[in-house]
């Protein structure tokens, strides 16, 4: 009678979930919002949307999500289906899978990587009658 059905991916767009420096999770986080982490993460990450990890933040686990930003530590396999931007602070070990990869001079990526090609849709213009 009152089933609520789960919000869809757009409904959440602007939402984000924050775990801040100091907190450290040990276990799987899924998610379909955003995703900003401050605090320590144990264990797994799974989103259909975007993963920040702050200067503070580490994971040590692996990471499934669409886009991600990495300022702090990761250690593990990471599969990420569209852009992952490396910032100059960030410390990454282990595998990574990814569509786009942006690292700034200074970032220590010692990671074996593997770029996945994103095949664009090309729309052509309608022929002339």
């Amino acid at each position: 009678m009152f089933d609520k059905k789960p919000k869809s991916y757009t409904e959440l767009l602007g939402k984000t979930n924050r775990i801040v420096e100091g907190t450290t999770i040990t276990g799987d986080i899924i998610s379909e919002a955003d995703f900003r982490l401050d605090g320590n993460l144990i264990g797994n990450f799974q989103s259909r949307g975007k993963i920040v990890i702050g200067p503070a933040g580490s994971v040590t686990g692996d990471i499934t999500c669409k886009n991600a930003d990495i300022e702090g530590k990761f250690s593990g396999k990471m599969q990420i289906t569209e852009v992952l931007n490396v910032k100059s602070k960030a410390s990454i070990h282990g595998e990574v899978s990814v569509g786009k990869l942006s690292v700034e001079p200074g970032a220590d990526f010692s990671a074996s990587c593997v770029m996945n090609n994103i095949i664009k849709k090309q729309t052509l213009p309608d022929a002339e009658k």
